[in-house]
């Protein structure tokens, strides 16, 4: 990941690929339709390292163009793994999500799933999906990652935060733990609840005042929303996306506090 990945950057780079998919659908004809991380953009699933890349799915078999920027699947798209967004002939998003898990790294997969599952995805129709794929390229993984999938995670942050976990070794932690306290009712991002310990993700746009308040209001509304967890006993650690690009220390700080929870 880049630095800032989790707004600016990471959201002219969504743009830009958006606008590509637009372009490349005024400029081609015939049977076709987007897929893969093309489809996932469309679908407005979140995605973090966006390749710029349009993926297409065809029936008939691609020319070889050199550094053409648009990835040709050939295959038949079954009826029932089609779908139109905003215009767009695009795989239904089942199938999308099938296609990312198999493709992407599985950090980038379990981003796209989580962002579809929140959205609503369906887990029947993803496992129909798998089921339809068997065989195919990556499907293995793509298990491995649809299963780890949860549309609790509320950004990509937490999402990768999660891996990072649980890729460090770390018992599998739960999704928005719910603690009463004497501010009111708040949700740990991440936690184990028989240890106290939770794990908060700090991305920018928490701070930003994208949600309605200023920055200063947002930190001592955070400020106090901590104060409070930790007057009902629960040790809270902060992860920023500097934290992620480093996951081998953040997974020693988070290990050294669940042990000495345990004690």
């Amino acid at each position: 990941m880049e630095r800032g990945e989790s707004l600016g950057p990471a959201r002219d780079r969504r743009r830009i690929a958006l606008a590509r998919i637009r372009a490349v659908h005024r400029q081609t004809s015939g049977a076709r339709w987007f897929s893969h991380e093309s489809a996932a953009l469309l679908w407005g699933c979140d995605a973090v390292g966006i390749s710029g890349l349009t993926h297409l799915i065809q029936p008939t078999r691609p020319r070889s163009r050199g550094d053409d920027p648009v990835v040709r699947h050939h295959g038949d798209l079954p009826a029932e793994h089609r779908a139109e967004v905003s215009g767009l002939p695009v795989t239904t998003l089942a199938r999308t999500v099938v296609d990312c898990a198999a493709s992407l790294p599985p950090e980038r997969g379990l981003v796209i799933a989580d962002s579809a599952l929140r959205a609503g995805a369906d887990r029947d129709a993803l496992d129909t999906t798998l089921a339809a794929r068997s065989g195919a390229r990556g499907l293995v993984r793509a298990r491995e990652v649809i299963a780890l999938a949860d549309g609790r995670a509320q950004s990509p942050g937490e999402t990768l935060l999660r891996w990072a976990l649980r890729s460090g070794g770390l018992p599998p932690p739960e999704l928005q733990v719910e603690v009463v306290t004497r501010r009111g009712r708040f949700f740990a991002d991440l936690g184990w609840p028989a240890l106290r310990v939770a794990v908060e993700f700090d991305g920018y746009v928490k701070y930003s005042g994208a949600f309605g308040s200023t920055a200063p209001e947002a930190v001592f509304a955070e400020k106090q929303r901590q104060d409070a967890l930790e007057e009902e006993g629960w040790r809270v650690l902060r992860v920023t996306w500097d934290d992620l690009r480093a996951p081998a220390p953040l997974v020693a700080r988070v290990a050294r506090a669940l042990s000495r929870s345990s004690r």
